[in-house]
């Protein structure tokens, strides 16, 4: 299993940004999809998820109103797009896939270095 996140970089406050993760070697629509965010200092935080079908999306409350999960199943790739982005958004961001069913197994990839200037 194999995810790849692309997207980050340095942006300043009130900027839009799309993170990407591409997933090879296993069977993507099996997967629920996460996006995670972790805070210099803090813990690793789902702040966006996407169930296998697409159908389905749920989101952390600092990212309700402001991103948007979204996934192409053709390019297996799941998105996320932040709208109005604030210094706290700064972070490593780590694309997970998680089996819903037994044995659960969750993968994740590298991450991506989101930096957010005031």
């Amino acid at each position: 299993v194999h995810l790849a996140e692309s997207g980050g970089g340095l942006v300043q406050a009130g900027d839009s940004l799309s993170l990407s993760c591409t997933a090879s070697e296993f069977t993507f629509s099996a997967y629920d999809m996460s996006w995670y965010h972790q805070a210099p200092g803090r813990e690793r935080e789902a702040v966006a998820t996407i169930t296998t079908t697409g159908e389905s999306t749920v989101y952390a409350d600092s990212m309700k109103g402001r991103g948007t999960i979204f996934m192409d199943g053709a390019k297996k790739t799941v998105y996320l797009q932040i709208h109005n982005l604030k210094p706290e958004d700064t972070g490593v961001y780590y694309c997970v896939a998680h089996l819903p069913y037994y044995p659960f197994h969750d993968y994740w990839g590298h991450g991506t270095q989101v930096t957010v200037s005031s």
